[in-house]
Order: structure tokens, then C-alpha cells, then sequence
């Protein structure tokens, strides 16, 4: 069973950057996803999808591929190619991979102007590892199909800065005034 994270960016920058990490960490074997999108609100109300794959480029190029190999068959490839790149980019058109677009639309829809969506089907994760990989990245969990205490934890990580990081000391108090810096003993 896969789980949908929703969290909010500032920036489609910001959201962008995150994707990038999770497509890295899927890299390690850490993550599958099964789907990466980015949803930015844009002034005036407007929704722009940023889709990890496109479907209707993915359709075309596959379409015109079997249009030539069958054009070529009835000895019109170049006919067999453009009809076959057409209909390959319309059924991509109409198919919807991953996350709903219009729940993503629709859930977009409530982000400030300038604000990014990103929404990340998870297939199988490795929690632990990927909660460390990400820990004080930012952003706000806006919607998960998580259970409570995982959820809580993504938004632990997400907020809290690295646990390893040195605490950064305090500067020493400054002399009291008109006593000056003690002089060194000889």
C-alpha cells in the first residue's frame, strides 16, 4: 500500500530541491516512490503542476515509435510515425499517473501566491533513515495518509535542526568596564 505526503513549500525552488533529495535517496534504495509532483499557486489563483513524469511527451515518443514500426510494415513510416506520435500523445494526455491531478488542483488551491505543494507517493521507505536524510529541511506537513506517530515524526524531522551539530557556545562575557583586559603574568 502506498502513502501520500503533502508538505508545503515557500518556494517551488524549495520544493524542487526537496524532490531532488527523495529522488537521490531512491538512489540509495532508501525510498520508492511511485510519484513526485509539485503544485505551485500562482497570483491570481492559478495552479501550475509540475509533474516528475509527462505523460503526454512519454505517449508521443512511444506512439510514434509503434506508428513507424507498423507505417513501416504497410511501407509508410512517415505517415505511420506522425499518426502513431498524435495518438501516442493524446492517450498521455488522458491518463493520469501517480496522484490525482485534480485533488492536487484542488488541494493546491488553499497555498498562499508563491507557495509549492509537494506531493510524494511513497510505495515502501526505509523511515529512519529517510527521517535522518531529511531532518531540519523545512517545510509544513499539510495532508498524509501516515498514522499519527509516523506523521508526528516527519514533522519532528522537517522542523528540528541536526541532532549532531555542534551547540554553539556562548561568547565569554566582556570585561566589566573601566577595569580593562587582565595583564599577562610573567
Amino acid at each position: 500500500m502506498s502513502d501520500l505526503v503533502v508538505i508545503v513549500y515557500p518556494t517551488e525552488a524549495r520544493a524542487e530541491e526537496m524532490r531532488q533529495k527523495l529522488i537521490g535517496l531512491q538512489k540509495e534504495y532508501l525510498i520508492e516512490i511511485g510519484d513526485a509532483a509539485i503544485a505551485v499557486m500562482h497570483e491570481g489563483g492559478k495552479v501550475k503542476l509540475n509533474q516528475l513524469l509527462n505523460t503526454t511527451a512519454l505517449g508521443a515518443v512511444s506512439g510514434s515509435f509503434w506508428g513507424l514500426l507498423i507505417g513501416a510494415i504497410f511501407l509508410m513510416p512517415i505517415f505511420g510515425a506522425a499518426l502513431g506520435a498524435a495518438s501516442g500523445a493524446l492517450g498521455g494526455a488522458l491518463t493520469d499517473y501517480g496522484v490525482d491531478d485534480k485533488f492536487m488542483k484542488d488541494l493546491a488551491g488553499s497555498l498562499q501566491p508563491g507557495n509549492a505543494a509537494l506531493f510524494v507517493l511513497i510505495n515502501k521507505v526505509t523511515g529512519d533513515k529517510v527521517l535522518e536524510a531529511i531532518r531540519g529541511t523545512g517545510g509544513t506537513v499539510l495532508k498524509t495518509s501516515l498514522d499519527r506517530s509516523q506523521e508526528q515524526k516527519l514533522r519532528d524531522a522537517l522542523a528540528d535542526a541536526h541532532s549532531t551539530e555542534p551547540a554553539t557556545q556562548n561568547p565569554p562575557e566582556p570585561y566589566p568596564q573601566g577595569t580593562g583586559a587582565p595583564s599577562p603574568v610573567g
